[in-house]
């Protein structure tokens, strides 16, 4: 691979870094900070994260339309992406947090949908597919370095200089960017080979739902994470570590998981990452130590990047001519569930009075989501082998 083909891959992953990392999951280390120092209850910290994923439901929506000028689209989304991040930062209003936090949710499905079909259909076409995994480590890159930034930047200047400083981080990261996708030419000037294809077919529908309760399940950690731990009092000095252990486990998860998808069956890989990560949210529950959580934050790490990596990649190997509907059709679906998650859980919070509830609520879901993936499988396997035997 030569240095332009590294450049466009590490372009796409700053992307990733701003608009998933730093735009959607640096709020996860903030949380806590954030309602100690204004007083904001775990349910109105849910809405605010919901709030972010329905943006998200709608950029991913509306990415599956974008066709023209994709390139430059992108890049229009990827700078309001950081002055939302820094008007958390400037602005004290809870109504304006809300918005603040849907326009980056909306900014980050765009991007999120634009970069990975960009990417993917620039690789397939200089058959580079193998390194598809990596840019999904831009989550990861973004989550570790909120991780380790957020407690130093709140220290010195309170919850809004972290948001401040993660969005000057973010604008170098995008201008970093203008100059290694300089001469990657607009997927939309390209006409595409190959047959049309219908691809709400077969196990399709089965895994999108399936990825849609996962997106439902996942988030509930992916929200709480932080907060559920600093209301531990004997490891609340451990809670912004947890996210770092996140990002750690993220990082190199993508590649790890892709080339286990092109060793073996990739159902068999999916219903792995399902399984480790349920294991991984009901953990705390059983185990409430700090070895707990730890193997907890890593777990989860490892495997909720690589679910969307191997859902996305598999679904788009299925239907290679369709990856922007493909991909914007899996993120709609996520991005669904993802706005139900944090609602869920902030009652059940509020309720039971602690997180338990919330965890055991989103291992469930998975478990169930895992059930239907591998139910619609078979289901959809057995269909085919009898309209193969008919013709």
């Amino acid at each position: 691979m030569n240095r332009h083909h590294t450049g466009i891959i590490v372009g796409a992953v700053l992307f990733l870094v701003v608009a998933m990392g730093i735009g959607r999951f640096s709020f996860t280390p903030i949380l806590p900070f954030l309602r100690e120092a204004e007083g904001l209850s775990v349910e109105k910290g849910g809405w605010l994260a919901s709030a972010n994923y329905i943006g998200y439901f709608v950029g991913a929506l509306w990415a599956g339309f974008i066709v023209k000028k994709q390139k430059k689209k992108l890049y229009m989304n990827g700078w309001i992406c950081v002055i939302s991040i820094l008007g958390m930062g400037i602005v004290n209003n809870f109504y304006v947090w809300l918005f603040l936090r849907l326009i980056n949710g909306i900014t980050g499905g765009i991007i999120f949908v634009l970069t990975s079909s960009m990417l993917l259909d620039y690789l397939a076409r200089h058959f580079l597919v193998k390194w598809s995994g990596y840019v999904f480590s831009g989550i990861g890159v973004g989550i570790a370095l909120s991780g380790i930034l957020v407690p130093y930047l709140e220290k010195h200047f309170s919850w809004q200089g972290a948001f401040t400083g993660l969005s000057i981080l973010s604008a170098v990261f995008i201008i970093l960017n203008h100059f290694l996708w300089k001469k990657l030419e607009d997927p939309s000037l390209e006409k595409v080979k190959g047959p049309i294809q219908k691809f709400w077919t077969g196990f399709m529908p089965w895994i999108t739902i399936a990825y849609g309760l996962e997106g439902l399940g996942y988030i509930v950690t992916g929200t709480f994470l932080v907060d559920m731990i600093h209301e531990m009092p004997s490891l609340q000095k451990y809670a912004s570590y947890s996210w770092v252990i996140v990002g750690i486990g993220a990082i190199p998860s993508a590649p790890i998981w892709s080339i286990l998808m092109s060793k073996y069956k990739p159902i068999i890989i999916i219903a792995s990452a399902y399984i480790l990560q349920i294991i991984g949210i009901i953990l705390p529950v059983i185990s409430p130590t700090i070895i707990g959580v730890m193997i907890s934050a890593l777990l989860f790490g490892i495997t909720f990047v690589g679910i969307v990596v191997l859902t996305t990649s598999y679904c788009r190997e299925l239907y290679p001519t369709k990856s922007a509907s493909v991909v914007s059709t899996l993120t709609t679906y996520y991005a669904i569930g993802q706005i139900i998650g944090p609602l869920i859980a902030g009652k059940l919070v509020t309720y039971f009075g602690s997180y338990n509830s919330a965890l055991i609520f989103a291992g469930s879901v998975i478990a169930f989501a895992l059930c239907l993936l591998l139910f619609g499988k078979r289901h959809s396997q057995v269909k085919l082998d009898a309209k193969t035997s008919a013709a």
